[in-house]
């Protein structure tokens, strides 16, 4: 089984093109946490010339916190936020013909909408709205969101972090803590080898944000396309 590589992308100034070489998926922040035309219609030029996959990357809309804060949002404000930051991409990959093919949930909205049933079926919904029932939705492997694409008869694929500290139960060690980020590319592309020899995922995720994020890429694509080839 091939795992793919996603990049969250689109969020920074300057943003290294050779993140897209190197991803399969890249999940483009749609103006929730960061991106605005400019940056979308960007990813979406490079997404076409590298041959990578497009994903929208909604959060909650919250520029200040770059989406790292969770926010005390109904179900129906929150499918109203989603539902628009999708469209805004949706309407710009129409015009340029690049399909849309995944969504992923950015920052605090990711980890909230796996814990409560209601802010998933909110996410899942206004994904279906503005982007089609054609997407798979990436999220972790088991959850509320999870369980809301499969009732939205959505694809899912089950994902894990490459350049991303785990406590002992496998939580992720919080961003505000010691050993929170991994930024060395061999040690990343170690974690994507155990990851791809589990078969428990189907996407690994690196941050477009992380330092040397280019070249853990390049070592991270390279140990799962090494990871798919058949044993001699």
């Amino acid at each position: 089984m091939s795992v793919l590589l996603n990049v969250d992308l689109g969020e920074l100034a300057g943003e290294s093109e050779a993140l897209y070489v190197w991803a399969h998926i890249a999940n483009v922040a749609c103006g929730g946490h960061a991106g605005d035309d400019a940056s979308m219609k960007r990813a979406i030029e490079l997404c076409r010339a590298h041959g990578t996959r497009l994903g929208a990357h909604p959060s909650y809309p919250d520029r200040e916190g770059f989406g790292r804060r969770p926010l005390d949002m109904s179900p129906a404000a929150l499918f109203a936020s989603v539902a628009a930051q999708c469209a805004r991409l949706a309407a710009l990959a129409r015009k340029a013909r690049q399909p849309i093919a995944y969504m992923k949930p950015h920052g605090a909205l990711y980890h909230a909408a796996d814990r409560d049933s209601a802010l998933a079926e909110a996410l899942v919904a206004a994904s279906l709205q503005s982007l089609g029932e054609r997407i798979t939705v990436v999220g972790p492997s088991s959850g509320a969101l999870a369980s809301a694409a499969a009732r939205a008869g959505l694809d899912f694929a089950r994902e894990a972090f490459a350049d991303r500290g785990e406590r002992l139960d496998g939580s992720l060690v919080p961003r505000s803590e010691p050993g929170a980020l991994i930024v060395d590319p061999a040690s990343a592309a170690d974690r994507a080898r155990q990851f791809a020899s589990r078969l428990n995922v189907e996407t690994v995720c690196i941050h477009g944000d992380t330092p040397r994020s280019a070249e853990i890429a390049a070592a991270v694509r390279n140990a799962l396309d090494a990871a798919a080839q058949p044993a001699d």
